[in-house]
């Protein structure tokens, strides 16, 4: 089972907001887009600057893991101050290949990085609880998002499930439309906002099909909605945008997703993973 790691107060703010209450997210908000004032600030000024009450605060802390409102300050603090190297570079005009090499691919282990931070075990553990027992399961996503789920397929087709995706949003509609609880469907998009996935989610929903996302941290109708939110966190640079990166972070997410489902099959899912080698060995030279 994978381990608990030391989240940052950043990271555990990030994580948490989904299950964050109108009040909670108020204040998530306000440390999110002002963390270098909330060093400086007392738990009385943090609280009259919201119109909340101390206590409000105080628990709030409690909630992301702190004993209290200076404890969070301080790990707020040296979350700050530490040294970062920046990887976010911006491509000049001057670049060599190998240097825009290495400032691309910095940019891709930090959203990595990002994303491993704000990992939650339980919701990874009942995703993956709900893709072994599932009747069959469905991959959806558009835009960009549409290799995600083709290469979910391409991963997913060698544990012996019966998964499926399409690209056509119509077929997409349509697949959903046949699912009902014994299926599982996962809705991959960044924003959490794209019409044709929320389409698809009322009529997943509809037919109470198990939803599983995978979506930017941010608050969003997607993550608000389906059964198990994952989440990726990626930083917009001047060569790529935040749902560019993203994409990194999503094929990350498709592959422990895999893994940790293919292993506990067990003997089941080695059979499978052995006849699709067997299968596709003709296509070797």
């Amino acid at each position: 089972m994978m381990k608990k790691k030391q989240q940052t107060c950043l990271g555990s703010v990030r994580q948490n907001y989904p299950r964050f209450s109108v009040t909670e997210r108020k204040i998530a908000d306000y440390i999110l887009k002002n963390p270098n004032k909330i060093i400086h600030s007392s738990i009385n000024q943090l609280a009259e600057d919201l119109n909340v009450a101390d206590s409000t605060v105080f628990r709030f802390c409690k909630r992301i893991g702190y004993k209290g409102y200076q404890a969070m300050k301080i790990a707020l603090a040296s979350e700050i101050v530490e040294p970062v190297k920046d990887i976010h570079e911006q491509v000049n005009e001057g670049d060599t290949v190998d240097t825009i090499a290495a400032k691309v691919i910095r940019s891709n282990i930090e959203t990595l990085e990002q994303t491993l931070r704000i990992i939650d075990e339980d919701l990874l553990l009942e995703a993956v609880e709900k893709l072994t027992a599932a009747r069959s399961i469905h991959f959806f996503g558009s835009g960009g998002s549409s290799t995600v789920a083709l290469d979910a397929y391409h991963k997913f087709v060698r544990t012996g499930l019966p998964v499926q995706t399409v690209t056509d949003t119509h077929l997409q509609l349509m697949a959903a439309s046949q699912l009902n609880e014994k299926d599982c469907a996962i809705l991959i998009s960044h924003s959490g906002s794209s019409k044709d996935i929320l389409h698809i989610l009322n009529v997943l929903k509809t037919n109470k099909v198990n939803t599983i996302a995978i979506t930017n941290y941010a608050k969003s109708t997607l993550s608000s909605s389906v059964d198990i939110p994952l989440f990726t966190s990626s930083t917009e640079t001047e060569f790529k945008t935040e749902a560019f990166s993203s994409r990194i972070a999503q094929l990350s997410l498709v592959d422990v997703l895999y893994v940790n489902v293919l292993l506990k099959k067990g003997d089941e899912g080695q059979e499978a993973l052995k006849k699709m080698r067997e299968a596709i060995l003709v296509k070797r030279i």
